[in-house]
This record gives C-alpha cells, structure tokens and sequence, in this order.
C-alpha cells in the first residue's frame, strides 16, 4: 500500500468513516475505494489530489 494510502486508511480510522463514506466523500464507489485498501488499484492523478486534499483539510 503506497503511503497516501496509508495515510487516507489511518484518517478513516481516526475519524471513524466507512468505506462508503469515504468514497461519498471522495466521489468515487465504495468499489473503488475497497480496490485500493485491497491493494487492487491505486489512485489515480486526480484522486490522490483529492485524497490529499481531504486529508490536508483535516489536519
């Protein structure tokens, strides 16, 4: 698992989001979303911008 994905599973955790939430969030499936924890897929450019993006805003 790359280490933003690391980082977006440690803010699913911490924020007590599912996997579908996230994905709302992210305007992707629950699909998709359950791909990368899987280590199926990886994001891609514009969805690791917006996974920055939503981490960053948290922080």
């Amino acid at each position: 698992m790359s280490k933003l994905l690391r980082k977006l599973e440690d803010y699913r955790l911490e924020n007590k989001i599912s996997q579908s939430k996230l994905a709302e969030m992210l305007g992707v499936t629950f699909v998709t979303v359950n791909r990368w924890f899987n280590k199926k897929f990886e994001p891609n450019q514009i969805q690791r911008h917006h996974i920055k993006k939503l981490i960053k805003s948290e922080s």
